[in-house]
């Protein structure tokens, strides 16, 4: 999946901080159950837990990555890839999507507007609807990057009324995430997961709307 837009009155920076800022996440994401870090490797990199409700009826999946980032002049790269991690297995309420790799490039437009890049290539373990795979990729991918630049020019406002001067994606000392040894990471693979056939699921309602 790969979408594009241009974001007004929306600068590279603001962007950058925005889909860094977990707690904002929660306020703007209406797609998230929950998403919290769990530590960190380096200044620049970091694992992370996130989930996510899925069209209804299908089960709602969530993923353990480890995520990277890069300033380049003006521009910003974030980039992240799934892996296992043994104090956060499956859930049994949740389906475990692989990120075999995701992100986001930001070019600065000038000093008011960017342009907001997003490429995923992930695989929701199991066999989906073809309602599924269309309405993601023609309607729910594109909504989310309008939400996103939306949450954007509200970000300023709100982030001035909460811990303003805390941005450890920007300022690394500031983090209070512990180390994580390699050691404890390994690279999820795809096969090693539960796959499920969700493939004759009727949109929610679809099945409504027939009873």
């Amino acid at each position: 999946m790969h979408c594009r837009m241009l974001c007004k009155d929306v600068s590279a920076e603001t962007m950058y901080d925005v889909l860094h800022d977990i707690e904002y996440r929660k306020k703007w994401d209406t797609n998230v159950i929950e998403t919290f870090d769990i530590g960190k490797l380096t200044v620049n990199a970091d694992v992370g837990y996130y989930s996510w409700k899925c069209p209804k009826p299908l089960r709602n999946r969530d993923v353990i990555t480890l995520r990277s980032w890069l300033p380049i002049g003006k521009d910003y790269i974030i980039m992240n890839y799934s892996i296992k991690h043994a104090k956060y297995p499956p859930k049994k309420d949740m389906v475990r999507a692989v990120s075999i790799q995701t992100g986001y490039m930001i070019q600065s437009q000038g000093p008011n507007n960017c342009t907001l890049t997003y490429m995923a290539q992930v695989d929701p373990r199991g066999s989906l609807p073809k309602w599924v795979v269309n309405k993601s990729s023609h309607f729910l991918a594109p909504c989310a990057m309008k939400k996103i630049c939306k949450a954007c020019v509200k970000y300023p406002e709100w982030k001035q009324r909460h811990n303003p001067a805390f941005k450890p994606w920007l300022y690394p000392e500031q983090t209070t995430l512990p180390s994580i040894p390699l050691s404890e990471l390994s690279i999820q693979r795809a096969e090693s997961l539960e796959n499920i056939d969700e493939s004759s699921l009727a949109e929610a309602h679809e099945r409504e709307d027939s009873d």
